[in-house]
């Protein structure tokens, strides 16, 4: 008996998952990829020698199904992940206080970080460990928390603005891609949940120490064809008739199809889905990254208060600067008030902000500057969003869903990504279990 087929469409991290585990199982699969490179939304290009990624992404120790990726990809090594979480979160004029964990048991593991965190009044730090409190109480399977912003919910409580803007929105924005007064209260708790209340080491930040284009790009690639994947890069994907999948120069027939996508296009590909695209919205990231000709700041990374730089990054390392300079990347979330910009204009604000809080910037010359847009970066995340996002499985037999659009209970991260193609290899595996498989 022949093994059973599966064509992937998506080269994303949600198609290389689904792909992945899918040749894991034994099935005979090819992906679909209409670009040249892997990485989907995660991807990185050269100018002068230098290399940037199009955005900043990280994640969490809590993202164990992301590392569980890393490790299948043999990538562990490719990433740097904190020993303890530490957000240097500093204000025009170089003023720095940091969100350190402790070694005390989840959720106290913040507590003497926020009882020394100046940003804040006394009373908004003793208020923060109530609100955490409630936090946890919440049941994240409950669908009336997809109903209300996390603003909303914050200031029931008493959180005034200062409050979210020095604390919550710290976490919330970059995470969520919304900032917390438009952001669903299911997707914010979710977060703050996994992140930092169930587990002390949840919230450990790690990043890309390579080019995304590699750790996302080329090492899947190699996993995938050592995994016997027939990677067909380039290829766009035009239709998918019954479980057929047509590009310009081909059709190819299987017996399971994954589509691993945008929502926009997984609507068109498989209209009886029901994939409303309109009512998930999107939220754009732009990052603007700012080469030096010496050092600024010694932080790996921070986030900004009271200023427009919302995280700043130092990609020395992974860009390839000459030695003595450095590559910092501002990263943006929820940006619709920058996605539209000018360049110019995006890159000289952003040269003065990064100058009011790394008083070192203020004498460096810059020796280039890049902006990079991602205009549909994630699907919105605001309430009532939930309702829209759905499972792997779809009413065409044989046909399944994948990204961090779907049904994963997470925002749209890349663990969400990897969550989905999971799903959507096990929904394969029990498809194929009922139906004979041609010969």
């Amino acid at each position: 008996m022949s093994r059973p087929r599966v064509a992937v469409v998506g080269g994303g991290l949600a198609g290389i998952t689904a792909a992945l585990a899918a040749a894991d199982r034994g099935m005979d699969v090819t992906l679909f990829e209409h670009r040249r490179t892997l990485g989907g939304r995660t991807w990185s290009f050269e100018r002068d020698g230098r290399s940037f990624d199009n955005g900043q992404h990280v994640f969490m120790r809590c993202c164990t199904r992301y590392l569980a990726l890393l490790d299948r990809l043999g990538a562990r090594d490719l990433v740097h992940l904190q020993d303890r979480l530490d957000v240097a979160v500093i204000a025009p004029g170089g003023k720095v206080h940091h969100l350190r964990r402790s070694a005390l048991p989840a959720p106290t593991q913040l507590g003497p970080a926020l009882a020394a965190y100046g940003h804040l009044p006394w009373r908004a730090r003793l208020e923060a460990a109530k609100v955490s409190l409630a936090l946890r109480r919440l049941d994240l399977r409950d669908p009336a928390l997809d109903g209300q912003t996390f603003g909303d919910w914050l200031r029931a409580r008493g959180v005034g603005r200062d409050a979210v803007a020095g604390l919550w929105d710290v976490i919330c924005r970059p995470t969520v891609n919304q900032p917390a007064d438009d952001a669903s209260l299911a997707l914010a708790a979710k977060v703050f949940k996994t992140g930092l209340l169930e587990r002390r080491d949840g919230a450990d930040i790690g990043w890309a120490t390579v080019p995304l284009g590699r750790l996302h790009g080329e090492v899947p690639a190699a996993a995938l064809e050592a995994a016997g994947v027939d990677l067909q890069l380039g290829a766009k994907v035009y239709e998918i008739d019954g479980l057929s999948v047509r590009t310009a120069s081909d059709r190819t027939t299987a017996d399971a199809v994954v589509v691993a996508v945008t929502p926009d296009v997984a609507a068109r590909l498989v209209p009886e889905a029901g994939i409303d695209a309109v009512a998930l919205g999107t939220s754009p990231i732009v990052n603007v990254h700012v080469v030096y000709d010496r050092r600024v700041t010694d932080l790996a990374f921070a986030a900004g208060l009271d200023s427009p730089v919302e995280y700043v990054f130092d990609r020395s390392d992974s860009s390839g600067v000459d030695p003595g300079q450095q590559c910092l990347a501002v990263s943006l979330s929820a940006a619709e008030q920058w996605v539209g910009a000018p360049v110019d204009e995006l890159i000289d604000g952003f040269v003065d902000e990064l100058a009011a809080l790394f008083p070192a910037a203020s004498g460096a010359r810059v020796l280039d500057a890049v902006v990079t847009r991602e205009q549909r970066a994630t699907f919105s995340g605001r309430p009532g969003t939930g309702a829209h996002r759905p499972g792997p499985v779809t009413s065409r037999a044989g046909m399944f869903l994948a990204g961090d659009w779907t049904a994963t209970g997470w925002p749209a991260t890349m663990e969400g990504a990897v969550r989905s193609g999971e799903s959507a290899a096990v929904a394969v595996a029990a498809h194929l279990a009922r139906v004979p498989v041609a010969a």
